[in-house]
């Protein structure tokens, strides 16, 4: 099922390996790379959320620039994301306390040594979802649906999320599962969630369009300042990067180019690598982001060794 991605090297010894599956698409559609089994079903996590998002506008939702970038993003906890949660909240004339993520810290280092100084705990709003469940909850209050049940799968708003994925990726979503945010989570292959990341970026107008040029515009949103997808983001204009948990990451490039990656252990420090190996192998100018291609591993402080892609021409 799962093959080589990623080699860990120390002083010229391979240390450990990553393995998992890959799945290419060239900007005609085709899958012209393909390691692992990308048909097999696999959890997206928060590799989703720009089409959840997309869904919302479909709904309704009065989200636009910055507001629609976090509810498609997976924030680390900065002022700015909490703020913007708070203001689409404050628009459906909800607070923090309708929210219905988990208590978390901060995932920005100097976000989370902030509130600790401050005497603070985890709250509900510094989780990194709750830009989408913000989003969520506003959707609900717009088409009057309600707002204490909006994680059931069988709310309108899950079953609106889970058909207008179906319809992006190819695929009947399943099965149903519980992400770590409390959301519900739908299974798909990586070549599902690779179709529907096409299907965004190629994307003219509509709902799909204006989730796609949210996140371009706004990618310290869709995670935040110093995290390696916004740096993505920021180094190769244009192109859009969304990570989930336990090694899920996709990229989409403005001229279709596509990689969804899925590493098995769960680990995700060197899916932006081995995505961008995909990418330059499918034909994408990933030029720009030259540095995030060589992943250093450290012995003192210094580098010593760093994480390789092995080279394939399937």
């Amino acid at each position: 099922m799962y093959e080589l991605l990623a080699e860990v090297v120390r002083n010229d010894f391979v240390e450990s390996v990553h393995f998992g599956a890959v799945a290419g698409l060239a900007p005609d559609g085709t899958l012209a790379y393909a390691r692992g089994d990308v048909e097999a079903t696999m959890l997206p996590r928060s590799a989703v959320k720009p089409f959840q998002a997309a869904a919302f506008l479909v709904a309704g939702a009065p989200l636009t620039g910055e507001r629609l970038a976090i509810a498609a993003g997976s924030h680390t906890g900065q002022e700015f994301h909490v703020k913007t949660a708070e203001a689409v909240l404050g628009d459906a004339g909800l607070g923090f306390d309708a929210l219905q993520c988990p208590p978390s810290l901060p995932m920005d280092d100097s976000a989370k040594a902030s509130v600790i100084r401050a005497g603070d705990g985890p709250r509900r709003e510094y989780m990194n979802c709750s830009g989408k469940h913000a989003a969520m909850l506003a959707t609900c209050v717009v088409n009057d649906w309600p707002v204490g049940s909006y994680l059931e799968p069988s709310h309108p708003l899950q079953r609106l999320v889970r058909t207008s994925l179906a319809e992006v990726a190819g695929e009947h979503p399943e099965p149903v599962a519980v992400d770590g945010c409390g959301a519900p989570l739908f299974g798909l292959s990586l070549l599902g969630l690779a179709r529907a990341a096409q299907a965004l970026v190629a994307a003219t107008d509509g709902p799909a369009y204006a989730v796609a040029q949210a996140i371009r515009e706004h990618p310290e949103y869709v995670a935040g300042i110093g995290h390696v997808d916004t740096e993505l983001m920021r180094a190769q204009p244009g192109i859009i990067a969304k990570g989930g948990a336990e090694g899920v990451l996709l990229t989409a490039t403005p001229e279709g180019h596509v990689a969804a990656v899925k590493v098995a252990d769960g680990g995700s420090r060197a899916t932006t690598a081995i995505a961008l190996a995909a990418l330059s192998e499918l034909g994408a100018d990933v030029s720009g982001a030259a540095s995030l291609r060589t992943v250093p591993v450290l012995g003192g402080g210094r580098p010593v060794g760093r994480i390789r892609v092995p080279r394939t021409t399937t």
